[in-house]
């Protein structure tokens, strides 16, 4: 088998048509290849090349040398691939424990499924979580039949530590933290909050691989991370479950794969002939990884550090560019943090306006997130977080991933900037 560190590894992202996308919406998360020519102007002499929001990057050799060894060996499941990751992981962040699962959603669920069962939390009790955050965040504290009780945020679009003790009650049980575009925000705060209160405290970071914090891996009693097609180290879907308690992690193994003691490949590796045989000890769930997805991690893992690293070179470009703009706010990495640089966001008046003038010169941008208090399952807490709701009919996320030349962040901050002016004219006119 040929190693990524025996050759140069061919770096290619995989984008869509930049025709599937209508400058009238708001895109979430687009891929638009900026190698498809788009009509800007008058007539084909104008067309240009697309900038998309993001690109999921692949060293497409070492990925399918890894998937080749799966496909050699007949097993594509959870297996040596995912236990190899798993410690791959591990080694990497400096996390004690780390089980390879189907998605970061699957992980949040599991993990308050686990906390609830395990501390005797009753139907309704709370969590305090964030309105800024894809919704399966909060999904998942409704798939345990817990209360989200939604906490505003602060200048970094994370937890805001004050009105989190506001909003402890007797009935809390724990405090969802979410590390937006990779930032870490307050989280010493929201962790001192956790431990004296006795709650436990998960951190979503489905946007933090590779953030580090003065130096090291943040984490929770509970961190997940995510591995899905567009973030920093990207498969198709997966993530990873990281308990502190080794306990917990072996809790974990049995319940995401339907509460089996012994998982098929443990079972396949026994020397004995009774592999059929194992213990089913609770209801679980069938959210394990495959081999597949891990494969395809192990082959991204020795980039992440390098990606990141461009990543957080292109805003300090969007910075620089947006310096001093009376118009253009930007949300700041908080002090200490390294990030990861998932997203890159601003703050603007009549985003949906800048959108749509941004779409039609090429420049593909999204939302992260909507606030969640806008969704009818939420309304009756839809006035809890008015920061949250101010900020989030203004936040705009710019392109942001590592194939992005220098040239083209400094097209995307000129033309933010003279949309921005050219909306400012007109108004003043």
């Amino acid at each position: 088998m040929v190693s990524i560190n025996d050759r140069q590894p061919r770096i290619v992202g995989y984008c869509a048509p930049a025709n599937t996308l209508r400058a009238s919406r708001t895109v979430t998360c687009s891929h638009v290849d900026r190698r498809e020519p788009v009509a800007v102007g008058r007539g084909q002499k104008d067309r240009i090349m697309a900038i998309q929001l993001f690109v999921p990057t692949f060293d497409v050799e070492a990925c399918l040398d890894e998937i080749r060894e799966c496909l050699e060996k007949g097993w594509t499941g959870a297996g040596f691939k995912t236990i190899e990751f798993e410690e791959a992981w591990k080694d990497y962040t400096g996390l004690p424990h780390a089980h390879f699962l189907n998605s970061a959603t699957s992980g949040l669920h599991l993990a308050l499924d686990i906390y609830k069962e395990l501390y005797g939390w009753e139907d309704g009790d709370e969590v305090l979580t964030t309105p800024i955050t894809f919704v399966s965040t909060n999904h998942a504290i409704l798939h345990a039949n817990l209360k989200p009780v939604f906490v505003d945020v602060d200048e970094f679009l994370c937890l805001d530590p004050d009105d989190v003790e506001r909003k402890i009650t007797p009935r809390t049980r724990a405090i969802v933290f979410v590390g937006l575009g990779g930032n870490t925000g307050q989280l010493a705060r929201i962790h001192d909050i956790c431990h004296r209160n006795e709650l436990i405290f998960v951190l979503d970071a489905a946007h933090m691989a590779g953030t580090k914090r003065d130096g090291k891996t943040p984490s929770g009693d509970v961190t997940v991370h995510s591995f899905q097609a567009v973030k920093n180290l990207p498969t198709a879907d997966a993530g990873m479950i990281c308990f502190a308690d080794g306990g917990l992690d072996a809790v974990a193994r049995r319940k995401s794969w339907l509460g089996i003691n012994k998982d098929t490949y443990a079972r396949a590796a026994d020397a004995s002939a009774y592999k059929w045989q194992y213990e089913v000890q609770s209801v679980g769930y069938k959210y394990h990884g495959n081999s597949i997805m891990a494969a395809i991690a192990l082959a991204q893992l020795p980039h992440l550090d390098a990606h990141n690293a461009r990543r957080r070179a292109i805003g300090v470009l969007y910075d620089k560019g947006f310096a001093g703009h009376p118009h253009i706010a930007t949300v700041p990495t908080a002090p200490g943090c390294c990030s990861s640089r998932h997203l890159y966001q601003i703050m603007v008046q009549d985003r949906e306006k800048l959108i749509a003038d941004l779409n039609a010169r090429g420049i593909n941008t999204g939302v992260h997130y909507r606030n969640n208090l806008e969704y009818p399952m939420f309304a009756d807490q839809h006035a809890a977080c008015p920061k949250a709701a101010e900020l989030s009919q203004r936040v705009l996320s710019l392109p942001l991933h590592p194939q992005l030349s220098d040239n083209d962040v400094a097209r995307v901050i000129e033309a933010v900037c003279a949309c921005v002016e050219e909306r400012k004219s007109l108004a003043n006119a």
